[in-house]
């Protein structure tokens, strides 16, 4: 049984995931948090104890690390002690990281794809870029690596997954992801805002007909009526989860819808047309080097900074279409998190809950074995019923409709 758990970063996502981890410290033992600023970590443990997390005592230990350098990531692996690694550091970061866990052994689960700070939305499928090139390292040392386990990538690959083996045939997967919450600013972004910015600048892929295909962003645009959060506005998006689904299940066309109001339409063009949204430098005429979008983030509301004011809940879910036992079928299989209850128990808002409480669900499972693959995987190649079962147990209960979307509403298990 693998324990002690490394934690990389020190943001909204990081505190669910300090918080989530002290309260399964029983599971997954020692708690370390690693971050460039070390003050972060230490506000982020202050808060853990504040709420009385730790379901029984131990270790709780702030670290400072540059993430970059997979050298010292694996030596303070080594230092640690950590036999499972939760990278939700900026994807900026992920194969650096990836690399200290291949080198000591560490298992390693994030939440994103990795990107690269020049490029924007490469080529599909994206991860056979950068992770997929590491698989065949991971098995040949028996390292588990687990990609895309927080919600959306991470869930909704595991809902997709669940749906599918209750089919004989796949045709369609369309993840849908709404937030009808509301944080009382004018203008900010749930998460950090450059990755934000970031996946909806460049080109939208999407698979349709056994093909990767190709729109831009808010040009294809939907209502989709959801449970709780009704009828709501979403645009096809480009995102992680499409680029292994649609390799992993050819056969099904794979989609990713985004609620967006007009409000946050408006000030997104108008940022891209103005140029604000490019990750290119540029010169001021003081002759200052800056990049836009790094600006754009500093003046922007820190993600963390929402949550005590946000109210309303998100509506995350998967519409799942084929066949059985020769007749059409329709599976939607979601998750509805409440903004208000979320920073209740962890101080963060909801999309820093989805994202946050999954990787710990997955870290649990590679500590009792269930999930400890000694190679490679992406979500949907695990089996979703343990992973379901401790994300209904520590806070993101799955719910399904047979029927699609206006089906009736049982547990997933029932």
């Amino acid at each position: 049984m693998k324990k002690n758990v490394l934690i990389i970063g020190a943001g909204g996502v990081a505190q669910v995931v300090a918080h989530k981890c002290a309260q399964n410290n029983d599971v997954l033992g020692e708690i370390h948090i690693a971050s460039r600023t070390v003050s972060k970590c230490e506000a982020i443990l202050e808060s853990v104890r504040k709420k009385g997390a730790m379901k029984q005592e131990g270790v709780l230990a702030a670290h400072a690390l540059d993430a970059t350098k997979s050298a010292d990531v694996a030596d303070l692996i080594r230092k640690t002690g950590a036999e499972i690694v939760i990278n939700v550091g900026t994807a900026f970061v992920n194969m650096h990281v990836l690399d200290g866990c291949i080198e000591t052994g560490a298992a390693y689960i994030d939440t994103a794809i990795h990107e690269e700070p020049d490029k924007i939305c490469e080529t599909p499928p994206w991860y056979a870029n950068y992770e997929w090139k590491k698989r065949d390292l991971c098995a040949e040392k028996g390292v588990t690596a687990i990609l895309g386990a927080g919600f959306d990538p991470g869930v909704v690959n595991a809902y997709a997954r669940f749906a599918i083996d209750m089919m004989d045939e796949v045709k369609s997967i369309d993840i849908v992801d709404i937030n009808a919450g509301n944080h009382g600013k004018y203008f900010a972004t749930n998460f950090d805002p450059e990755i934000n910015f970031r996946e909806f600048t460049g080109v939208v892929y999407y698979w349709e007909d056994q093909q990767w295909k190709e729109t831009t962003m808010f040009a294809s645009g939907h209502v989709w009526d959801l449970p709780v959060v009704g009828p709501s506005q979403a645009y096809q998006s480009g995102h992680d989860e499409v680029h292994s689904l649609a390799t992993n299940y050819p056969q099904a066309d794979v989609r990713f819808w985004m609620g967006f109001g007009d409000h946050y339409i408006n000030v997104f063009t108008v940022l891209k047309n103005i140029g604000l949204l490019s990750e290119q430098p540029v010169t001021t005429a003081e002759g200052l080097e800056v990049v836009p979008l790094k600006v754009v983030k500093a003046c922007l509301p820190d993600p963390a900074s929402l949550a005590p004011n946000y109210t309303g809940k998100t509506c995350i879910g998967d519409l799942v279409k084929g066949v059985k036992d020769g007749k059409e079928i329709e599976v939607f299989v979601y998750n509805v998190a409440d903004h208000k209850e979320a920073y209740e128990e962890v101080g963060s808002q909801g999309i820093s809950y989805t994202a946050g409480v999954p990787p710990v669900a997955a870290a649990m499972l590679v500590a009792s074995g269930e999930w400890d693959a000694k190679t490679m995987k992406n979500v949907e190649e695990l089996d979703p019923k343990p992973f379901f079962s401790i994300l209904d147990r520590i806070g993101l209960p799955t719910r399904k409709r047979i029927g699609g979307l206006h089906g009736e509403d049982t547990a997933w298990d029932a």
